[in-house]
């Protein structure tokens, strides 16, 4: 019986002493960090595993918004493909993502944000919605497709917190 709680006492002793050293190398990493496989997606999980969101992704991880895209949000994201980027003039991409224009990049980010979930279905032919960057653009419905401004909406999809509506285009902040 003695031997039993020897082992019973070595047992907790080594487990707290392997969670204690797991915490400790999870310090200083934001809610973006946690691994969860089997819940549905949050915004950042599906940009993430997305291979037409990679640009998107090097945007967001160069002005360190992945925590604000993994926390609870709710948020509408108009997030733009690949060949979304590619529109844009020659070496813009390249130039927004070097650490002295962080603050332009995170202000064309957040003219993709609205705080709440607006699907397809809830924007208006000829509306004016404001950002989150307090920027507006237009919506324009037509032939069953939503636009805002120059951006076709090509598909949306649910997160756990708020809705991706991904876009053809890069949807710019007007001067």
């Amino acid at each position: 019986m003695k031997l039993l709680y020897y082992f019973l006492i070595l047992g907790l002793l080594f487990s707290f002493n392997f969670c204690k050293d797991n915490q400790e190398e999870k310090v200083g990493l934001g809610i973006s960090s946690v691994e969860d496989n089997s819940s549905q997606k949050n915004i950042l999980n599906i940009a993430v595993g997305s291979k037409d969101h990679t640009t998107l992704v090097k945007a967001v991880q160069a002005t360190e918004l992945e925590d604000t895209l993994a926390s609870p949000g709710p948020f509408t994201v108009f997030a733009p493909i690949n060949g979304a980027f590619d529109k844009l003039p020659s070496g813009s991409i390249e130039t927004l993502l070097k650490p002295e224009k962080k603050d332009s990049l995170e202000d064309i980010l957040f003219h993709h944000v609205i705080v709440g979930v607006f699907k397809s279905e809830d924007f208006q032919d000829g509306q004016d919605q404001t950002m989150f960057d307090g920027g507006k653009v237009h919506i324009t419905k037509k032939d069953g497709k939503v636009m805002i401004d120059n951006a076709t909406i090509l598909v949306s999809i649910p997160a756990t917190n708020g809705i991706i509506h991904v876009v053809d285009s890069v949807i710019l902040p007007k001067k």
